[in-house]
């Protein structure tokens, strides 16, 4: 058996936690392999939402394995109250919920790291989401983390040394803090992580995909926030592209099967950073209040612009991808016209390739295309797809090279149309 993967294509936010919840039922094994609490996927279903941190979204399938494996960090604190927030609305995660001993623990000291560094910087600010991630992907790099495999293994030791070591550095920033209670919550919510099963997980998911078990691989943040072909400085720490699954979770690169992209009908962006699309004006605000464009785990407002196409192209390139999932095409209902970047413009040229750098001297070259005009949230099957917006379907395929297997017409997991391709 092959692991497929399901990744986000833009800077995040596309909507992989609906997606991994409508492609679930096909699947034995649900797996996170990168990414921390920083990243929050919302599923609706049966007039409930709700947002998961680090827990895999298959978790909502009852008899589903679900696998947060070694490329994950996590903070413990958060997981319990994820945990016991499911817990609490009938979803019993001991049974289905295994942890890799080689996942990294984010640490308090951590989180003030991370608020430290960003008040070190000024103007200059990333935008972290203050979770304590950057700093905990540092350790791990740097041979100085700790595992949830340690929790077995002289623990207290080596979280005084780790402890001692980020007060040190803290206490060269000149960063004042208080860390008596947030030490109490972990240590409390360490106890309650023993809970579930901790597993040498590369070992595992290869063992059940020897076994026929099909596996499918969730990524968190979105391509163009990953840390080596990403929009950097401004992006994660950690990889978010397809290569990142098999890092993450300890299998080989011929293990993949089908890699699902997923992107929006538009683009949006969270925090600093370059976004050649954005929209500063009217069309942007309405953009983001049709669409709800605030951050699951942040609430941060997010900026807002047209599709970009050759960034989208860029991710397809370096994920492999073999389908493609849109996003959020009901937000786009009301417009008259809307519009597609199809390559930039930098000192005067075009060209369709991603650059080195994104800066002020970019200019999008757009195509426009007619609106559809039409309610599409009520729309049940693809033969009731109007003709405009199956114009813009076949516009992005062609542009794109890759088909559109899933259209999603609203946030319920029951609004998603699978869309008859030539690759079925």
């Amino acid at each position: 058996m092959k692991v497929d993967v399901l990744l986000g294509l833009q800077w995040g936010d596309e909507g992989k936690g609906k997606v991994v919840d409508v492609l679930t039922p096909k699947y034995d094994v649900v797996t996170r392999f990168q990414g921390g609490p920083n990243a929050g996927h919302t599923l609706e279903f049966n007039g409930e939402k709700y947002v998961l941190r680090s827990i895999p979204s298959g978790i909502f399938q009852g008899g589903k394995i679900n696998i947060i494996g070694n490329g994950v960090v996590l903070d413990p604190v958060l997981f319990r109250q994820e945990a016991e927030a499911l817990a609490a609305s009938g979803h019993d995660l001991t049974r289905q919920l295994c942890i890799s001993k080689k996942a990294h623990l984010i640490l308090p000291t951590h989180r003030i790291l991370d608020a430290a560094y960003e008040a070190s910087k000024g103007s200059a600010k990333i935008g972290t989401t203050g979770k304590g991630i950057g700093p905990t992907y540092t350790d791990k790099v740097s041979r100085n983390g700790l595992r949830v495999g340690d929790l077995l293994h002289n623990f207290d030791e080596k979280y005084a040394k780790a402890k001692a070591r980020h007060e040190s550095i803290l206490k060269s920033l000149n960063y004042t803090y208080d860390i008596a209670e947030a030490e109490k919550q972990w240590f409390a919510s360490l106890d309650y992580l023993k809970r579930f099963r901790l597993i040498d997980s590369e070992h595992e998911i290869n063992r059940l995909l020897q076994e026929g078990k099909s596996v499918l691989a969730e990524g968190a943040q979105g391509t163009l926030l990953d840390v080596d072909f990403g929009s950097y400085p401004f992006v994660t720490s950690s990889n978010t592209i397809c290569a990142g699954a098999c890092t993450g979770l300890g299998v080989a690169p011929n293990r993949i099967g089908n890699v699902y992209g997923i992107f929006k009908a538009y683009c949006t962006r969270v925090g600093s950073g370059p976004f050649p699309t954005e929209l500063l004006d009217e069309t942007g605000k309405k953009i983001r209040d049709i669409g709800h464009e605030y951050g699951a785990v942040t609430g941060r407002e997010r900026r807002c612009g047209w599709i970009d196409l050759v960034a989208l192209r860029y991710a397809i390139m370096i994920d492999g991808v073999t389908h493609l999932i849109m996003m959020k095409s009901d937000v786009l209902d009301s417009f008259k016209t809307i519009k597609a970047c199809v390559a930039y413009r930098i000192d005067g040229k075009e060209t369709k390739e991603f650059p080195f750098e994104i800066g002020d001297n970019i200019e999008p070259v757009y195509t426009e295309l007619p609106g559809w005009q039409c309610d599409l949230s009520k729309i049940q099957s693809e033969s009731e797809f109007p003709e405009n917006f199956n114009a813009y379907i076949a516009f992005l395929e062609k542009e794109l090279g890759v088909p559109v297997k899933i259209v999603s017409v609203g946030p319920d997991r029951h609004q998603t149309i699978v869309r008859h391709t030539e690759n079925d």
